[in-house]
């Protein structure tokens, strides 16, 4: 099942075990840390990526969106090289504008020229030097919720408030191994028992958060927090990209009505609708995350029924 890219990560029993990332600097004033400074740094994203979507929520969330300057690669990895790369070609000249690179590795090159690992979405570059700073897809959302607070609009929501940061942390951890990678785990099995077990813990945690929203709008209450961007972006692609490419098909998304309904209230709302792009989504996991020699792309699910009403702003919950 796994494409060539994963086969790295992959153990001797079969089970998907993601990369580390390397490029983690901490932003901030001390020595050795990264200068918390406007237009300095060019985030290159995906739209397709989940861990890159985070960011661009974020950024909209926070106000932060004229303090980077952003890049989009093609969803589709490219076929001309033997590396997982990705490349500018939806830029004029397939070059990124900014960084003036064809390909992302070119960054990381220029950072490490032993570089070794998967050339990764979501990354901070430096726009002086061309060199990546930062590509932690774990905490990236956090350093903008925190570093970047000086940045931040006047009514930015607290994404991490000091009385739910344990609570969200622990949360966090949860939906980060048990479904944002989780997906992964199962997609990318390559032994029937991994397989089972990654889509046992998968839906297992499905049912357990599909009954914590029946008791709340969000999953902290009525305030959307650094969570339900995490959650989100797994929920977004699981009908148009999970459930068939990665066989995650026990259940669809639409089949849970408060996790549904949820993630509709969300897409719902402009920093989430507008940075979900379903078209590259579909591309990226059908044509580059899997195995499919026919190269055909899937015409639905229809994007419309993401505008159904979900009237959970109307909704009494029953807290407890």
């Amino acid at each position: 099942m796994p494409t060539d890219y994963v086969k790295k990560e992959i153990d001797k029993d079969g089970n998907f075990q993601r990369q580390c990332t390397q490029f983690v600097t901490p932003f901030g004033n001390e020595e050795g840390q990264l200068p918390v400074e406007k237009g300095k740094y060019r985030l290159i994203v995906s739209y397709a990526c989940p861990w890159a979507n985070r960011q661009l929520i974020g950024l909209k969330l926070l106000g932060l969106e004229d303090v980077f300057s952003i890049g989009v690669v093609d969803p589709v990895r490219p076929t001309d090289v033997d590396r997982t790369d990705w490349t500018f070609t939806l830029d004029e000249g397939e070059v990124d504008p900014v960084l003036g690179i064809h390909y992302l590795s070119e960054a990381y090159y220029k950072t490490d020229s032993n570089y070794a690992g998967r050339f990764t979405v979501p990354a901070l570059i430096d726009i002086e030097t061309g060199k990546v700073v930062n590509n932690d897809f774990l905490k990236m959302l956090r350093i903008l919720e925190t570093d970047w607070a000086p940045f931040h609009k006047a009514d930015a929501p607290n994404l991490y408030p000091t009385h739910l940061a344990e609570q969200i942390d622990e949360l966090n951890d949860i939906i980060y191994r048990e479904v944002n990678n989780g997906v992964y785990c199962v997609g990318f099995a390559t032994t029937q028992e991994a397989y089972d077990k990654a889509y046992d813990v998968l839906f297992e945690r499905l049912d357990w958060l599909e009954e914590r929203l029946s008791h709340s709008r969000y999953l902290f209450g009525d305030q959307i927090t650094d969570s339900d961007i995490r959650l989100y972006v797994s929920l977004a692609r699981f009908d148009a990209a999970y459930y068939n490419a990665f066989n995650c098909n026990r259940n669809r998304l639409i089949d849970f009505p408060n996790l549904w309904g949820y993630a509709r209230d969300l897409y719902q709302q402009e920093a989430f609708g507008s940075t979900t792009h379903f078209d590259h989504i579909k591309k990226h996991y059908h044509l580059s995350a899997k195995v499919n020699p026919q190269q055909i792309v899937p015409k639905g699910p229809d994007e419309s029924v993401w505008l159904i009403p979900h009237d959970r702003d109307r909704q009494e919950f029953d807290i407890h």
